[in-house]
């Protein structure tokens, strides 16, 4: 439904602006300040960082490249490109991973001294910019895999600041230069933790499997109670797109009312599933087309 896909595009106009504004400026004065201190930590940080606006503006553009209408050969529109942006942005956080962690066993071979009072400065800003990101995608997470890539990333980010000001703190009152890339391992983690799960799913959703919050046993069950469906088969539930999911199925029926049986059919799998992009085909039993048990 292209109009449902231009709500979330204009409702999240605004939101991904600013979020990627904010972390532009961001990232310039991490970079700055992570080379000034000789921080990984920072420099791991603002590597992140870069990951993820470049992953809000995947997200954005797919959101916005959903909504265009289908034609021609894309019968569907690009509501897909949704699903293939989110496992792009899961990659792009895996290969921030790999720098990061490339840098860190670097410093713990050759560890340099680092500026704690800059990192803290620095790393207490990036609390209170990606808190503010976070919140901007807090609402639409439930319902979109890109929305919810926009705030788990920015979410983690906030917690990952909050690392590096505690690990900046240690170091002022310590002094012990291992801190800094231990830091980098534990954003590392951080990084992992939300990455993967948006990974599996978004690449769940490329195989066509049934999205993660519908039942597939209780739509076939439900589908099977509804009064004149004698049995059914070729039940399949997949994704459009992160936020629109389809379904088709085959409903045998002795009911000669099909119009009636299609309403109510039609009817449950909006109210109870939220499917409603569906595709119905009901065979009689006294119907040339009857198939025994496809």
């Amino acid at each position: 439904m292209a109009h449902q896909h231009d709500h979330i595009t204009n409702n999240y106009n605004r939101s991904f602006a600013l979020g990627i504004g904010l972390n532009v400026i961001f990232i310039a004065i991490e970079l700055f300040y992570g080379f000034v201190a000789n921080s990984s930590a920072l420099i791991a940080d603002a590597g992140h960082n870069t990951s993820d606006v470049l992953g809000l503006l995947f997200a954005w553009f797919a959101i916005w490249l959903a909504s265009k209408k289908p034609k021609n050969r894309y019968s569907y529109g690009f509501k897909k490109s949704t699903i293939l942006i989110s496992l792009l942005n899961a990659v792009l956080l895996f290969v921030a991973v790999f720098f990061i962690g490339w840098d860190a066993v670097g410093k713990f071979k050759n560890p340099e001294p680092v500026g704690g009072t800059q990192i803290m400065i620095v790393a207490g800003i990036g609390v209170v910019i990606n808190t503010l990101t976070a919140l901007l995608f807090i609402k639409g997470q439930k319902n979109d895999l890109n929305i919810k890539g926009a705030f788990l990333h920015m979410a983690a980010d906030a917690a990952v600041s909050l690392g590096v000001v505690i690990g900046g703190l240690l170091i002022k009152q310590i002094g012990a230069l291992w801190i800094d890339p231990v830091m980098s391992f534990i954003i590392i983690l951080v990084i992992m933790w939300g990455t993967w799960g948006l990974f599996i799913e978004s690449i769940n959703l490329a195989l066509d499997a049934v999205p993660r919050n519908i039942d597939y046993k209780a739509v076939e069950q439900k589908l099977k109670n509804i009064e004149g469906v004698d049995e059914l088969h070729d039940l399949h539930i997949w994704a459009l797109s992160t936020n629109e999911n389809s379904l088709s199925v085959h409903l045998v029926s002795t009911n000669t009312d099909n119009d009636t049986l299609l309403k109510k059919v039609k009817d449950m799998l909006e109210k109870q599933f939220n499917l409603h992009h569906t595709t119905i085909q009901i065979e009689n039993y006294n119907s040339d087309i009857h198939c025994h048990k496809c």
